[in-house]
């Protein structure tokens, strides 16, 4: 029998009626009532689907218009009749959906109980249902019709005696430990019901939420992340900045190379690697570079590069943007409007290049001590807002057009450069190269020329003229909290080598148009990567010179590529590749196993 319904009383009851006592609403009439009011008229539905669908079709012919207003320089204030109608219209829709929505909605968040609140209206509601369940089937019918409760020998509203827990969901790993609620969560997760991505915004808590999306992440997908670390990691350093999704972190051991002796300065270089006898390799070089009196660096120009493209209807109007900014009488006024996007974003270059109808524009610009590339874009767009009063037929087809060019190999990262633009040299004494590296001069000279040079034009390469500067940029990419994949265009490298001094020396070299790094922002804020900056000493910005920190980090590279290349080019020219890394980049416990 269904306790929502209140049982009908006898006629006798009319004859002598028992005067009742007052009762405070039941909370199960309660929340019937409440289930009726949630129901609305079908006409209300209608009426709301017409007003929403006027309010967002007015609203995309008054932007239209708008645009069409920017497009011929139309002053705004002047309206026609049938936009001054469009815009009553529009407003009365909008006020109307703010009041039938916005107020129910604000009344809800000011009068909705705590969530302790609805557990224990939960309970006492279960509680009173069973009891007066129980009642109805075991009381005589003469008790079950007057509707008085006989006197139990238990309070109704008292919370019931503890169950049994029930059994635990098995976990995958035991870094995890769950509550009920995150059971709760981890199931609507599991359904589909609370997206994965709102777990931070819902919980509260990074840590949580990283360990709520891996146990759902494991229970959909049926794999274990038992050997992915959870525990350990400051989640919410990386919130809204550099990692969304967590489950855990990876683990990468840092090598530590050197001291490479640059400048009249002495580096600890970090590499993050798990290549075996790159780090011992690239220390070696250091060795043969400081016994030799140590290398000195020359930055050639500094410039992050950002490059749109616009689209005229005719190729004369392409080229008339052209030739208006590569004029040097219109740079100031150009270099003003960009620089105002940011403190240190300094406007040096604009160059142009035009296709067809299609013009792309490459902005080049100092950015202190960030690797720069939201910086540069903040300041193009304040470029192509500023451009369109006078070009208002210019249509903005990209913010990037790849003649940038970011993270891809491009001759014109290779020829102009982007970033830190470094040379580093070094000459190795002969000794050095004999009994440290264990080759020759002239053997390292002619290998240089057939590999670096002869080889990688055989192949067509493109900046790639080394024997393997992509490995020690990755690693002290990764080590020190920059972008890895810029590797591609910041390892452009032509290594070069001559004998000097007679015969008996090595002059050694590396060219690298393009290093983009940076000591603040992105990943250079999280607490392992910010520790190997500071080992370096570039962490974060130099107030007193802004940019020196960016620029000493792009010459620390340049100098350990320089110790890297000459390294490697030594092990090949002596043959002893293959020999090292047999004894360094293979595991003695993995070929136990195989041999067993």
């Amino acid at each position: 029998m269904d306790v929502r319904r209140r049982p009908s009383k006898p006629v006798a009851a009319v004859d002598s009626p028992k005067p009742k006592a007052k009762r405070s609403p039941s909370p199960l009439k309660h929340s019937v009532d409440e289930d009726t009011s949630l129901k609305v008229p079908l006409s209300l539905y209608l009426l709301n689907a017409s007003v929403i669908c006027a309010f967002f079709t007015l609203l995309c012919y008054l932007l239209s218009r708008w645009h069409d207003k920017m497009r011929s320089s139309s002053p705004f204030h002047v309206l026609s009749t049938l936009e001054l109608a469009a815009f009553v219209a529009f407003a009365a829709s909008f006020v109307y959906l703010l009041i039938f929505f916005g107020v129910e909605f604000f009344r809800s968040l000011l009068l909705r109980p705590s969530s302790d609140l609805w557990a224990d209206d939960c309970e006492d509601e279960k509680v009173v249902s069973v009891v007066a369940e129980g009642f109805l089937q075991k009381a005589p019918c003469g008790q079950a019709l007057d509707g008085e409760t006989p006197k139990l020998d238990f309070d109704p509203v008292k919370p019931a005696a503890p169950k049994a827990k029930p059994v635990e969901t098995e976990k995958w790993d035991e870094q995890i430990d769950l509550s009920e609620e995150d059971e709760e969560v981890i199931a609507s997760v599991v359904a589909g019901t609370t997206p994965s991505y709102s777990l931070e915004s819902k919980l509260g808590d990074c840590r949580r939420a990283a360990a709520v999306r891996r146990e759902a992440l494991q229970r959909m997908t049926g794999k274990s992340l038992a050997g992915l670390p959870l525990e350990g990691f400051d989640y919410e350093s990386i919130l809204g900045q550099c990692c969304e999704m967590p489950v855990g972190y990876v683990q990468i051991p840092v090598g530590i190379a050197g001291p490479l002796e640059l400048d009249g300065r002495e580096y600890s270089v970090p590499m993050a690697t798990t290549e075996g006898c790159l780090v011992a390799s690239t220390n070696r070089g250091c060795k043969a570079i400081a016994m030799s009196g140590g290398a000195n660096s020359i930055l050639l120009r500094d410039g992050m590069t950002r490059a749109p493209v616009v689209r005229f209807g005719l190729a004369k109007r392409a080229a008339e943007l052209k030739f208006y900014l590569e004029s040097p009488a219109n740079f100031e006024a150009l270099s003003s409007v960009f620089n105002s996007s940011s403190r240190f974003a300094r406007l040096q270059s604009i160059k142009g290049a035009i296709a067809g109808k299609n013009l792309y524009l490459r902005f080049s610009c100092s950015t202190g001590d960030a690797m720069g590339m939201n910086m540069v874009s903040k300041g193009v767009q304040n470029i192509m807002d500023f451009l369109q009063k006078d070009f208002p037929d210019m249509d903005v087809m990209g913010i990037s057009s790849n003649f940038c060019s970011d993270k891809k190999p491009a001759a014109v990262n290779w020829i102009e450069g982007r970033g830190k633009s470094v040379v580093c040299e070094a000459v190795i004494k002969g000794d050095v190269v004999r009994k440290v590296l264990k080759t020759s001069v002239e053997a390292l000279v002619e290998l240089n020329m057939l590999k670096n040079l002869t080889g990688s034009a055989m192949a067509g390469a493109l900046g790639g003229f080394n024997a393997h500067a992509s490995n020690i940029v990755t690693a002290i990419y990764i080590a020190t909290g920059q972008d890895p994949a810029q590797n591609v265009e910041s390892s452009h490298c032509i290594t070069m080598m001559e004998a000097v001094n007679d015969g008996k020396d090595l002059h050694v070299s590396v060219t690298m148009p393009s290093i983009e790094v940076g000591t603040v922002g992105g990943g250079t804020q999280l607490a392992s990567q910010s520790a190997c900056l500071n080992l370096l000493g570039v962490k974060g910005a130099n107030r007193e010179a802004p940019g020196s920190n960016s620029r000493l980090l792009a010459t620390v590279v340049a100098g350990s590529v320089l110790a890297g290349e000459l390294s490697l080019m030594s092990a090949l020219a002596a043959g002893q590749l293959v020999k090292s890394h047999m004894k360094y980049n293979r595991s003695n416990k993995a070929a136990s196993k195989v041999s067993s």
